[in-house]
This record gives structure tokens, C-alpha cells and sequence, in this order.
């Protein structure tokens, strides 16, 4: 096993340091908190309460809803509701904020015509807040929606990403307000520490070398040699491995009522070794020991022309071209199926337990396990 990706869990993360497994924080939760420390500002929660106020306005008045939909149709404006937001997710926030804006006109004017809601009128500095708040966060959600997904490949874009965000996305510019700067700097110098881990870090350059699209280009120069030098060190482990046991998972295993029956009909007979046995196991145990080297340096060639070749499209699966590919780079083919299975958030695991919660309801609570596993796996791959 390569890593497991969690969330900050408490009981999860204290698993995985009690069986000394490669922990990866999730990405999606990182740049939640990471989003939640930037708002920490009692401008930006002033606005955000005023939001959810507004929101809260409308949501349980059906006048204000009428209201609002004539403010819409004459100032021309879309035909809309308003977004509650949901505390676990970032992302409603910022779509609640982008909603009030879109439709601030038609909100203010509903708000205006009644004495008791006059009040909740945003002001122009509360204004220039929520799109101060807008400007720094609204790039933030692609990224997010991009790494939670669970058909393609994602570990690898974590360090592509981080790079984007520091020299482009959060880059600070000078038309932005004090407090997107403010905003900016904090989610980013917390993404940066959180991922300034040495094992966190040399997994995601792992992962990032056997990527096809980036190799070593979001790798930092000093760390390229060590990589590559850690990639055949691994290599040659792994296909050690494989070469000392070649059938262990290829033999079938008989099933139990066979196996024992077998065992009650026969005793077992420890089988006796011939001469031949021990001067063949002498022989194969110095054939792997003056191969080692060999294949030491087959691995860093193959590892060579691997690099060597240009790198691949950033639109293209990583899979399929490794599914091309893999008859030229056998070994370093090894080293991709483990680390390219990883995901970068823990949102694909959530989805399925938001599936299992779908189907075991109050109404069929009875199910039994082995039938709620068929009917969620049918519920993912239909």
C-alpha cells in the first residue's frame, strides 16, 4: 500500500501512525480550512451574517419571494432563487455570496418597499466586502471540484496545483483590495505548510515523476536527482520482491470443502528434497545476487528514456498512456500502478458513504450487509 487519504479525523489519523502507514491529507479539506482561517476577519463575517439574513428573509416569506421575482423581471435580471449556506461546505458560501451580488439590485429594492427588512439593505461598504471576498475565493472552487473527482487520476495534480496558486491564482495583484491580499496570503502560506511535510512531499513528487504530463517539471531541482535515485531504490525492491515470489498470488487457492475433505482422507507427507533441489536453490540464490546490479542499471536506464521522452498532453489520461506505453517502460509501469491509484481528497469514500446512507433508511433498516454491498455497487456503477 502506497498511502491512505483521510480527512484530519482524530481516530483515523491515529490508526494509520499505529500501523506506520503513509498518511495524505485530503486536499478538498486542507482548502477548507485553509479558506475558513482566511475569513477569520470580522468585516467578512459582518457581511456573511448579513448574507444569511437576507437569505433567511426570502427563504420563509412567500411575498418576498413574489416580490423578488417582479424586482427580477423589471430590472431584467435572472430569474433566481437565493442560496442558503451549508457549513460543511466552502463552496456554498461562495455561491450565496455570488447570488446576493448577482441580484443585489432586486434584493435591495424588495427590502426597501418594507420598514421591518429596510435594515438588511447591504451598504456599499458590506458591498465592496463580499466582492473582496468574491475576487479571492471564486478561483479556489475549480480546483476543488476538479481534485474530488474518482474516474481519472488526481494524486498528481496536487503539486501542479499548489504551483498554480502561487504564481498565478493567489498571486496577489495590485487592483486587489486589502482584504482579498490578506486573503490570499493566509491560504496560501497554509496550504504551503500543511504540504511542507518530507513525506507528504516526496509522495506527491513521486507521484508527480511517474505522471506522463509532468515528470519532473513541478519538482524543485535540488530534489531531482534524490527522486530519481529513490525511484530505482524502490523499483529494485519491488521487483526483488516479485521475482522471489512469482505464483504466490497466481496459485489458486482449493476451496474449504475440498481442501478438508483431502485432509481427512490423507494425511499430510512432508515431501522429501532431492540433491538436485538444493544445488538448483544454491544456484538461483547467486544468480540473484550477481543479477542485482544488472538490473540496478537496467531500471536507471528505463527510468532514463522514460524522462527523456516528451512530456505527454496535459488533456490526456495518464492511464491510457501508460496502457500504450507500458510494453516500452515495463518497470517503471510498477512503479505508476502504485502511486497513480491515490486520490488526492477523500470525497470519492464520502460519496459512497452518502450512497450507503441513501439506501439504509429508516424505512429499510433491515437489510442485510451482503445485500446493501450489491445494491451500493449498483448504485455507483449504473
Amino acid at each position: 500500500m502506497a498511502c491512505m487519504t483521510t480527512d484530519s479525523g482524530a481516530n483515523m489519523v491515529r490508526a494509520l501512525e499505529l500501523n506506520s502507514w503513509t498518511r495524505l491529507q485530503c486536499f478538498g479539506h486542507r482548502l477548507h480550512l485553509a479558506i475558513e482561517k482566511s475569513a477569520r476577519d470580522p468585516r467578512v463575517d459582518r457581511a456573511t451574517s448579513l448574507c444569511k439574513k437576507v437569505v433567511s428573509t426570502f427563504s420563509f416569506s412567500w411575498k418576498k419571494k413574489r416580490d423578488l421575482s417582479k424586482a427580477q423581471t423589471e430590472l431584467k435580471l435572472p430569474l433566481q432563487k437565493l442560496i442558503t449556506e451549508s457549513p460543511t461546505q466552502w463552496g456554498s458560501r461562495l455561491n450565496m455570496i455570488e447570488r446576493v451580488l448577482d441580484q443585489e439590485k432586486a434584493i435591495s429594492q424588495v427590502l426597501k418597499a418594507d420598514k421591518k427588512t429596510r435594515h438588511l439593505v447591504p451598504s456599499w461598504q458590506e458591498i465592496d466586502v463580499i466582492e473582496s471576498v468574491k475576487k479571492a475565493l471564486s478561483p479556489l472552487k475549480d480546483f476543488t471540484d476538479a481534485l474530488s473527482g474518482e474516474d481519472y487520476v488526481s494524486v498528481s495534480y496536487v503539486k501542479p496545483v499548489l504551483h498554480l496558486l502561487k504564481v498565478s491564482i493567489l498571486h496577489l495583484d495590485d487592483e486587489d483590495t486589502e482584504l482579498t491580499k490578506t486573503m490570499k496570503t493566509t491560504i496560501l502560506d497554509y496550504l504551503t505548510a500543511k504540504y511542507q511535510d518530507p513525506t507528504t512531499d516526496d509522495l506527491l513528487d513521486m507521484a508527480s515523476l511517474v505522471d506522463p504530463r509532468f515528470k519532473t517539471q513541478y519538482v524543485d531541482r535540488d530534489k531531482t536527482e534524490g527522486l530519481q535515485a529513490r525511484a530505482v531504490s524502490e523499483l529494485e525492491s519491488l521487483l526483488t520482491v516479485q521475482a522471489q515470489h512469482p505464483a504466490a498470488s497466481a496459485q489458486p487457492r482449493p476451496s474449504t470443502s475440498t481442501s478438508q475433505s483431502t485432509e481427512a482422507e490423507q494425511p499430510p507427507q512432508k515431501a522429501k528434497k532431492t540433491l538436485a533441489s538444493f544445488l538448483k536453490t544454491s544456484g538461483a540464490a547467486a544468480a540473484a545476487t550477481s543479477a542485482s546490479p544488472s538490473l540496478k542499471e537496467a531500471i536507471e536506464g528505463e527510468l532514463k528514456a522514460y524522462l527523456s521522452t516528451p512530456n505527454a498532453d496535459s488533456e490526456m489520461d495518464p492511464l491510457e498512456w501508460w496502457k500504450v506505453h507500458e510494453g516500452s517502460f515495463p518497470r517503471v509501469g510498477q512503479l505508476a500502478k502504485k502511486y497513480l491509484c491515490i486520490a488526492a481528497t477523500s470525497a470519492p469514500s464520502e460519496r459512497v458513504f452518502s450512497t450507503g446512507g441513501n439506501i439504509v433508511t429508516c424505512q429499510r433498516a433491515t437489510l442485510k450487509p451482503d445485500k446493501v454491498d450489491k445494491l451500493v455497487f449498483l448504485a455507483k456503477h449504473l
